[in-house]
């Protein structure tokens, strides 16, 4: 069994050399002169509004999975991404990330408060602009993949739902801009699903980021089909996991969620300290996604004294002049 240094993590990535700084839930970027972005994936994990642990390896898992679905998917939608210059970091073109976070879904899944099915148990049946019918099972497919748009807390607050009609009659996207991204996204599920199928996997919904350039193009931002956009099921164990009315095995940070919403509220009460053996577990279940979704090994880039003695050697071309 791969051998889990808990040590060795990048908890952040506080560059003081890089100019323009903006640290978000997992993400520490930075702005610079020439109009373009660095983003760099830390090792925390975030769910419920807040951070509940550091996960080693997440954020190169994360960063590389990306790349890899940016890459097999650039036919559909043209992204941010300029180039890699360390495993933790992509480069990419400054947007303007659109105030919409578009969650494509295919089964009525999910633990959040946003979440549709947990809408559907509480009685909704018609949500973020869609109808579903009656006598719908927990996990169960739908009749077809919809979009549940959010609205995208920039402050830190809660994502709240939207449907089509307010995001176009309240100017959040133009008419234009809600058809493109619209469509894209189901492209992208689709092209999503199908990929998964052929490795075993079930990609059951996910989220997109779009964002504008300067001319204003509308570009696939931040990630895609990664543990943390997305919820995988391993198909092989689907079935009998909804015959009998449980979660199917899965590898993405549900693992963690569930661990917390089993012993909290997470929305009232203070997240439980997360032992040392679930984010082991954790960190192997990221590790496991990343094979399993390419096809590959993950090979970890431990070069440097830490990660982020690392990060900050391969980011050095682009410091401020002092």
């Amino acid at each position: 069994m791969r051998q889990i240094d808990l040590s060795r993590t990048l908890p952040q990535a506080r560059i003081p050399e890089l100019p323009n700084p903006y640290f978000g839930k997992v993400r520490d970027c930075y702005d610079l002169p020439d109009g373009t972005r660095l983003l760099i994936s830390s090792d925390r994990i975030s769910a419920f509004d807040q951070i509940l642990a550091v996960i080693p390896w997440k954020g190169q898992v994360l960063t590389q999975l990306a790349r890899y679905w940016f890459d097999h998917t650039g036919d559909i939608a043209a992204n941010h991404v300029l180039g890699y210059p360390d495993p933790n970091v992509v480069h990419c073109k400054r947007v303007t990330i659109l105030p919409v976070e578009i969650v494509v879904r295919g089964y009525l899944a999910g633990t959040t408060s946003t979440s549709i099915l947990t809408r559907y148990k509480a009685g909704a049946r018609t949500m973020y602009g869609h109808t579903l019918p009656d006598g719908l099972r927990d996990n169960e497919a739908l009749p077809q993949a919809i979009i549940t748009p959010t609205s995208k807390a920039f402050d830190g607050g809660h994502d709240e739902p939207l449907t089509a009609a307010e995001i176009v009659g309240t100017g959040l996207l133009t008419q234009k801009q809600w058809d493109e991204v619209s469509q894209k996204a189901l492209a992208l599920f689709a092209r999503g699903q199908r990929m998964a199928a052929d490795r075993g996997l079930i990609l059951v919904d996910t989220k997109y980021e779009f964002g504008t350039d300067t001319e204003g193009n509308v570009l696939l931002a931040d990630e895609i089909h990664t543990p943390d956009s997305s919820r995988y099921w391993i198909a092989d164990g689907y079935e009998e996991a909804f015959a009998a009315g449980t979660r199917p095995p899965s590898f993405d940070k549900d693992v963690i969620r569930s661990w917390v919403v089993a012993r909290c509220d997470p929305y009232k009460d203070p997240i439980p300290e997360i032992p040392a053996e679930m984010i082991e577990q954790t960190a192997r279940v990221y590790i496991d996604a990343y094979e399993r979704i390419t096809g590959q090994p993950f090979t970890p880039d431990a070069s440097g004294e830490t990660p982020l003695a690392r990060v900050r050697a391969n980011l050095a071309r682009f410091f401020s002049p002092s």
